[in-house]
């Protein structure tokens, strides 16, 4: 599908959705915001145009006592798949005997789901500030939390295991790098220049293939960032439940720290840190191998765009292909990223960036 097809087609489907569930969500006492900034930007690069793939609306909104909601609705069968498989992985989560101190979730307000959609409206946890405008000692310390309540989920036993594949999934050592091959062998065949770092870092890997094992079975969740979990009271609310797993220890921390490279370089610092004061050296290992992995990912998740992009958002994202190519070889050097690589990325970045996008990205952080 070309690039102005993707879009278009989000487009269309954006607009018909809307006027499909408005009118019904009415008549169950809610009613939407004026801005919907999460169906708007590069939100539709999120989705692919396949029957394969899951396609939803998330949607903010307002029931009848004024009380904010986030509000997900889909008629699209993958789209009705992943909502359901959510749900399940919360409910699932909350039963676990063996996860103690695991996330607070939003209180569920409305679940229906028919032959032809579904609903599934969560209250809005509101937050004084965004975690990015903290102070550094909170964010240190929320993370750290957050961090603790995965960690405090193992999966021991065979009894725990069978539980909980029948809802998540589950990946060992060499799911690991045998997914890595899998993104080494895609980004190779746009960004050939590439070949000597990711051979690097594939050997790597697979010569600490027992320390990647050996902190595995732990409840991680892969996209631990800002716009994934609200902070109320103290408390941290995850939002999304779709992409918990069990797998590495470390996951979780490293795709949060890799984030923060970009938007808070002195709090990656501070928490690789803490894994090698208070850790072992081997955990303190697992996170680089970790941070290696998951750098490659997001790598091939903007190499993937490519083919859905064009104009600005073409070039942006070939500019945040290299961008964490940067990241990754200084990763696999144990360097710090030198400001000068950050800010001038950020610059270019925030050129161009579409007005959309701009919106979007407000409060997500």
């Amino acid at each position: 599908m070309t690039t102005v097809t993707q879009k278009a087609y989000w487009e269309q489907y954006r607009e018909k959705e809307c006027a499909y569930f408005t009118p019904l969500l009415k008549k169950l006492g809610y009613t939407l915001d004026t801005e919907q900034p999460h169906i708007y930007g590069e939100r539709y690069l999120m989705h692919a145009v396949t029957t394969e793939s899951g396609t939803k609306l998330i949607l903010l909104g307002k029931n009848t006592r004024g009380t904010r909601v986030v509000i997900k609705v889909t008629r699209d069968k993958g789209g009705m798949r992943e909502i359901l498989h959510e749900r399940l992985c919360r409910s699932v989560l909350e039963e676990l005997q063996f996860a103690y101190g695991t996330f607070a979730s939003p209180k569920e307000c409305f679940f229906k789901k028919t032959s032809e959609y579904v609903i599934f409206i969560q209250e809005y946890i509101e937050q004084p500030s965004m975690f990015i405008e903290r102070p550094l000692e909170e964010q240190f310390t929320l993370a750290l939390t957050a961090f603790k309540a995965q960690e405090g989920a193992r999966a021991t036993t065979f009894s725990h295991l069978r539980l909980i594949k029948k809802t998540f999934e589950a990946r060992n050592a060499d799911d690991y790098l045998t997914s890595f091959n899998g993104f080494r062998r895609d980004i190779l065949k746009t960004f050939p220049e590439y070949t000597s770092l990711l051979q690097q870092v594939a050997e790597v890997l697979s010569s600490h293939k027992t320390t990647i094992e050996r902190y595995g079975q732990f409840l991680t969740h892969t996209d631990l960032v800002p716009h994934n979990f609200r902070v109320k009271d103290g408390t941290v609310y995850l939002l999304d439940h779709s992409s918990l797993r069990f797998g590495n220890k470390y996951e979780g921390w490293a795709r949060f720290i890799n984030f923060m490279t970009l938007y808070n370089p002195e709090l990656a610092q501070l928490l690789t840190q803490y894994v090698k004061d208070n850790r072992t050296e081997e955990e303190s290992t697992a996170l680089w191998l970790m941070r290696l992995y998951r750098l490659t990912e997001l790598m091939l998740y903007y190499t993937n765009t490519l083919p859905k992009s064009s104009g600005d958002l073409k070039e942006l994202n070939t500019a945040r292909v290299h961008f964490w190519a940067e990241v990754l070889a200084h990763t696999l050097e144990k360097e710090e990223l030198p400001e000068d690589v950050r800010t001038t990325y950020m610059t270019k970045r925030d050129v161009l960036r579409s007005t959309d996008e701009k919106k979007r990205q407000i409060g997500l952080h």
